[in-house]
């Protein structure tokens, strides 16, 4: 079975066939760097790094792009408000961004692309579209012409008759229509601004992508993602500047990930549940924020919750935990053994439901109720009296590259035996002097681990478990 696709473009699933045999051209809408992320920030970038990770594992080169937008009026008002240089400003941010991302589990793109970088490009490819009579200058402003371009709409599925002015589309009189959007904007006292044929300014939002997608992948790409909130304008004001320049089609698979709902209620400022990552990953294992995020469908609404984080935070250790178990009794497993081939078949199944879940749409979900059936399986292997070096490494080879794929490689972090034997001696000074309290979470801490005490009248042993 082929990857399914849902696009947003025609509003079903498709079966995946990029344009060329073998290879995937894919662009990501990345942050606009005045700021830390916040968890809505976090989850396009969590959501497409697995797609990426997965369409790798089925074997395709994936050439993917993420840009930075360096520059507009959220960068320039508090770059003033803080007394910096726009470009320290952006500098400290992104810098900032690649420690969250990394955080968690995000490897970077293979091209992150800078608007300031690419400002000849912007403006020779606007200078295209004033030619083709898709924009005009007015008052040092070039804008686009919305209405010249036949298919605007066709990605919100709206008339242009239906459509309202959108996000950062500002109802002015220069303007032909209210819903024609800035290509460049004349530069105001003080502002950054580059020279152009209309004067000294900057690029408006949306042509930044068109740009920085043709440079880096070509006039058509394979899959344009973001968050569901960019649908429209950006997305919908992209096609339009790349169909009118090009005259190709911009990209033949859009997708779109759902929104973060905090405690049930939208992510707002105004709320006062605008969660920042930098803040949350000291609070919460990173690795269990990743999990989190891809326990739930990328196209469906996230509910962050602190019970529902702790249940994602149990469910990652019962998977650590079952892995760690499975090394472990390797130190005693034997070479040889019957019923190697039923237990491979077992680890078999779990890896086709998975794929066939991550086939199906990138499900996460389903991906991940597969790994809770491998470890099922796992643990009933491991109550084997004798098990087999071969199948217990067919386990682990299996746990190792879907957890690769949902960018949670295992940690190799395991307590030596003089700290267990610290941890125990600490134990029993607790038991004698009666804080059982303490004694119980290092009991617990142990078992986490896959550490098994038993008190015993000639003291207390451990076994890996």
């Amino acid at each position: 079975m082929s990857i399914q696709i849902y696009n947003t473009l025609t509003r079903k699933k498709e079966p995946f066939i990029p344009m060329e045999e073998g290879k995937v051209k894919m662009y990501v809408c990345g942050p606009t760097v005045y700021n830390y992320i916040h968890i809505g920030n976090a989850r396009p970038v969590i959501v497409f790094d697995t797609v990426r990770r997965y369409l790798e594992y089925r074997g395709y080169d994936v050439n993917y792009v993420s840009n930075f937008t360096d520059v507009d009026d959220k960068i320039i008002r508090t770059a003033n408000e803080l007394g910096e240089e726009v470009g320290e400003l952006t500098d400290r941010f992104i810098n900032a961004y690649f420690e969250d991302v990394g955080a968690l589990g995000c490897a970077k793109a293979d091209a992150h692309p800078r608007v300031t970088e690419h400002i000849d490009d912007i403006i020779a490819f606007i200078q295209v579209l004033i030619d083709k009579g898709f924009a005009y200058e007015a008052q040092g402003d070039v804008y686009y012409r919305t209405r010249k371009f036949d298919g605007y709409g066709k990605l919100s599925h709206q008339s242009i008759d239906e459509l309202k002015v959108g996000a950062r589309i500002e109802e002015s009189e220069i303007k032909e229509n209210s819903l024609d959007f800035a290509l460049w904007k004349s530069a105001k006292e003080g502002e950054i601004s580059w020279e152009s044929p209309w004067g000294l300014g900057r690029p408006g939002w949306h042509i930044e992508c068109s740009v920085m997608a043709r440079e880096h992948l070509g006039d058509t790409i394979d899959i344009h993602a973001g968050g569901q909130d960019l649908t429209f304008p950006h997305h919908e004001n992209e096609i339009a500047q790349s169909e009118a320049m090009t005259g190709k089609q911009f990209a033949r698979y859009w997708m779109h990930n759902g929104y973060i709902n905090i405690d049930n209620e939208k992510m707002s400022k105004s709320l006062g549940n605008f969660i920042l990552v930098n803040d949350i990953r000291k609070q919460i294992d990173p690795r269990v924020l990743r999990f989190f995020m891809l326990s739930v469908h990328y196209r469906h609404p996230v509910n962050f919750a602190q019970e529902l984080v702790e249940s994602a935070a149990n469910g990652l250790e019962r998977i650590q935990t079952a892995y760690t178990n499975l090394k472990h009794r390797l130190e005693s497993s034997a070479d040889l053994g019957d019923q190697q081939d039923i237990w491979k078949n077992k680890v078999d199944e779990s890896v086709r439901l998975f794929e066939v879940a991550m086939d199906d749409d990138f499900n996460t979900a389903n991906g991940i109720a597969a790994i809770f059936e491998l470890v099922k399986m796992a643990n009933l292997y491991l109550l084997e009296k004798n098990t087999q070096t071969e199948v217990l490494n067919y386990f682990i080879s299996a746990f190792e590259r879907l957890m690769e794929v949902l960018g949670l490689p295992f940690s190799e972090e395991e307590l030596l035996d003089d700290e267990i034997e610290a941890l125990i001696e600490e134990r029993l000074t607790a038991r004698r002097e009666r804080d059982f309290s303490r004694s119980d979470e290092i009991r617990d801490l142990l078992k986490e681990k896959g550490i098994i005490l038993e008190d015993t009248a000639q003291g207390t042993r451990w076994k890996r478990g």
